[in-house]
């Protein structure tokens, strides 16, 4: 289990390194849209280039920081189900969630989202707008995006298990739960 351990932890920093990726690109996203701003009211400029690349960074923002979302524990849960509930039944919550919800999403995501990108990749697909981007590298952000949930997927379930069977992993740190405002 200290192999699959030390996996984890390996997984959890390339979630957190994509997710500083990510961080910048939400910094580099600002600056591009007050530049677009600027240079359109002030000079009458624009290109829907700078309008485009900005979504695309808002693609890269959300696929490549989802696995570092859910590595924190921050992701969005059911309530119902989890928040009245003891440390050790929320990691067994985590673990059924994982198996039967999680992993098959995840999965057959990848198996959508592969094909789509390759598609477009073949097809040097670019934007139909004037002036706009070519936009296989966007489409790459979803299975990849995915691929990295789905690491983060995996270290997160050999964390729980290893919780539950005794280790000596924070069981507190990953049932925390911040029970909703209502």
């Amino acid at each position: 289990m200290s192999i699959l351990l030390r996996l984890a932890r390996g997984i959890d920093d390339v979630s957190r390194r994509c997710a500083q990726i990510a961080a910048w690109l939400v910094l580099l996203s600002c600056l591009i849209s007050a530049g677009n701003a600027g240079s359109r009211y002030l000079f009458n400029a624009s290109s829907n280039a700078w309008l485009e690349i900005q979504w695309q960074m808002f693609a890269g923002i959300l696929l490549l920081g989802s696995a570092h979302v859910l590595k924190l524990n921050e992701h969005v849960r059911v309530d119902l189900f989890y928040g009245g509930r003891t440390d050790r039944q929320k990691l067994l919550i985590d673990v059924f969630g994982f198996l039967v919800f999680f992993f098959p999403a995840v999965i057959f995501t990848l198996y959508l989202a592969w094909p789509f990108f390759l598609e477009s990749f073949h097809s040097r697909e670019a934007s139909s707008n004037a002036g706009g981007l070519i936009l296989w590298p966007v489409k790459l952000l979803l299975p990849l995006g995915f691929f990295l949930l789905a690491l983060q997927g995996i270290a997160e379930l050999v964390k729980r298990l290893a919780a539950l069977g005794g280790s000596s992993e924070p069981i507190g740190e990953m049932a925390a739960y911040e029970k909703p405002l209502q």
